[in-house]
């Protein structure tokens, strides 16, 4: 495993060795002249940020540097995250994107130089997860880089990728399960099926990819991290390794097939009104347009949404989504980023973003990455100075995993009654502890306008209750009770002022529309600073957050909310938000 900061260790560096060894056999024999069959864009780049890079601005993994007319590989590395990052060439997508003739340049500069270092097994990019991610990129942009190169240049380019492919021939097997081994499989298929004499390094991969598609993909189209953007990424190497599998004349196989299958309805169920993913251990909102381009890609129609997707519970009417994590978090090596946020929520309405979490840090360094995988980063309760999942430590130079303590029985128990969709959540996280269990009763009205919630701290039984009882006996808090918050995170472009009684919060979105946030009950409102960590940015941006603040006394406690759209939106703002429903349901249709 890798050190707080990624820095390879003993094992890391072992691989890193075997890699070289592999890639420099791997360039020996002779390389394919060109392609068999001409591979097609597959990656979304943003046309802005290529601008910016051609002109000498390099915004990459929360990092703004200058190049300076030098090679992206001159350039001192922050962090070996930073490095890999730029080995798996991203950056291509956006130059290409914006593709005049000195973003052809950068990429064509910057490429041919890997070639001449790196291009032999030296580096920081023989991973295979990066070697598949660069495949796929290069075969996708090939034209663009290949335009106006000397022959020497061109037999140089394909000599490189033969060798790449080859080399993830042998090595695809040391990517690690899931989201990496996907990306070996998926560039070695594009790769082997694109390139002339190359084909028989496709072959194995194909029958590779499906037995992978048959253990990491669960019977309801899940992944065992539960990290909704990973399975986004998953996807769409899917639907990319079938597309190459098409166009070399091969049909998919059965088990390819079934996994994108079983994964769209999960999908379609995870995002927002807005189109977005649901940010959830360790997963972000989707890069823009890579969702609608998979799902229109693999020709699967909308269906019925299930009511649970991959732990999570979906509730919506009218204008309003509600995502909530409705399941225990992952545990062992998947959870390496995964986040306390059991029974948190993200609320939704229309294109606007209104409750949120606080989303991975990873972009921001090792202390923004810890931050956001706590419970104060989630929408949700949480006992003061403890997670409902704890992160702990398990064998010789691993760290950061979810192992113990986490809440062990989530229930849910959903019902209608008058158009009204309730959902009745419950955990044991604080079980252990505390003796506490976090009870939460969230209802949506019919028109998606009022959303209630009920959120309960309880000693359930004789054993939860004596405990309870022992903690705040040996507790400083005693007797002003057990300190607990309730937090609702806002977007950054929701602006949020308190009522003038004090007993409530206004919330004004983009859109005009106003929610008015009550509650009631002993806790204490107040409106408190908070963060939206959004890969790609630079910094976190800043945001606010309702907090509920109360103490337990008694076994049972509950505090009631209720988070309703205001009646007196102006007639002006109400006639943009119908002509916004008709545009939404022609997008759905």
């Amino acid at each position: 495993m890798k050190d707080a900061e990624g820095n390879p260790n003993w094992p890391q560096r072992r691989e890193r060795l075997l890699n070289r060894l592999r890639a420099r056999r791997a360039a020996l024999g002779r390389p394919a002249r060109g392609f068999a069959t001409r591979p097609e864009p597959r990656t979304i780049g943003n046309a802005p940020r290529g601008r910016q890079l051609a002109a000498g601005t390099l915004v990459h993994s929360g990092h703004h540097m200058e190049t300076g007319g030098r090679a992206l590989w001159d350039l001192d590395m922050p962090t070996p995250r930073f490095e890999a990052g730029l080995h798996g060439f991203g950056w291509l997508d956006d130059l290409a994107a914006f593709g005049d003739g000195a973003a052809r340049k950068c990429a064509q500069d910057w490429t041919w130089d890997w070639i001449a270092r790196f291009g032999r097994g030296a580096g920081a990019g023989w991973a295979p997860d990066l070697v598949g991610r660069r495949l796929i990129r290069w075969g996708g942009h090939a034209a663009f880089l290949l335009k106006g190169r000397t022959p020497a240049g061109r037999e140089a380019f394909f000599r490189a990728m033969t060798t790449q492919t080859r080399f993830l021939r042998r090595r695809w097997q040391a990517a690690p399960p899931g989201l990496p081994r996907f990306e070996a499989l998926a560039g070695l298929i594009c790769a082997g099926l694109a390139l002339e004499g190359q084909e028989r390094c496709a072959l194995p991969a194909i029958r590779a990819l499906s037995r992978e598609c048959d253990m990491r993909i669960d019977a309801e189209g899940g992944v065992i991290t539960r990290n909704p953007e990973e399975l986004l990424e998953i996807f769409t190497l899917l639907i990319w390794a079938a597309q190459a599998q098409l166009d070399a004349g091969h049909k998919p196989e059965a088990a390819l097939e079934g996994a994108v299958q079983r994964i769209a309805p999960v999908l379609r169920a995870l995002r927002h009104a807005d189109g977005a993913l649901t940010r959830f251990h360790g997963g972000g909102r989707g890069q823009a347009g890579r969702l609608d381009q998979a799902l229109a890609a693999c020709g699967i129609r909308p269906g019925a949404q299930p009511e649970m997707a991959m732990g999570y519970a979906r509730l919506a009417a009218g204008r309003t989504t509600l995502l909530i994590d409705a399941a225990p978090p992952p545990s062992g090596a998947a959870s390496v980023n995964a986040h306390a946020s059991t029974l948190a929520f993200e609320m939704t309405s229309a294109r606007r973003p209104v409750v949120i979490n606080c989303g991975p840090g990873t972009g921001f360094g090792e202390t923004w990455r810890r931050a956001g995988r706590a419970t104060p980063s989630q929408s949700t309760l949480g006992i003061d100075g403890l997670s409902s999942s704890r992160l702990g430590l398990i064998g010789r130079g691993r760290r950061d995993e979810i192992l113990y303590d986490l809440p062990g029985d989530v229930r849910t128990h959903r019902s209608t009654e008058g158009g009204v969709q309730h959902i009745l959540l419950g955990h044991d996280g604080y079980v252990s502890t505390h003796g506490l269990t976090h009870v939460r009763q969230l209802s949506l009205s019919g028109d998606g306008r009022v959303l209630r919630g009920e959120d309960s701290l309880g000693a359930l039984s004789e054993t939860d209750q004596e405990r309870f009882a022992r903690h705040l006996a040996g507790s400083q808090a005693a007797p002003a009770g057990l300190p607990f918050s309730i937090r609702f995170h806002l977007h950054p472009d929701a602006e949020a002022v308190p009522d003038g009684d004090g007993g409530g919060v206004s919330i004004t979105l983009l859109s005009g529309e106003v929610w008015r946030f009550r509650h009631e009950g002993s806790a204490e409102l107040s409106l408190e600073p908070s963060v939206y960590l959004e890969a790609g940015r630079l910094k976190p941006r800043a945001t606010q957050q309702i907090v509920l603040a109360g103490r337990v006394v008694e076994p049972v406690c509950q505090i009631d909310w209720t988070l309703a759209k205001a009646e007196d939106t102006p007639q002006a703002i109400r006639d943009i938000l119908r002509d916004d429903d008709e545009h939404l349901r022609d997008e759905e249709t």
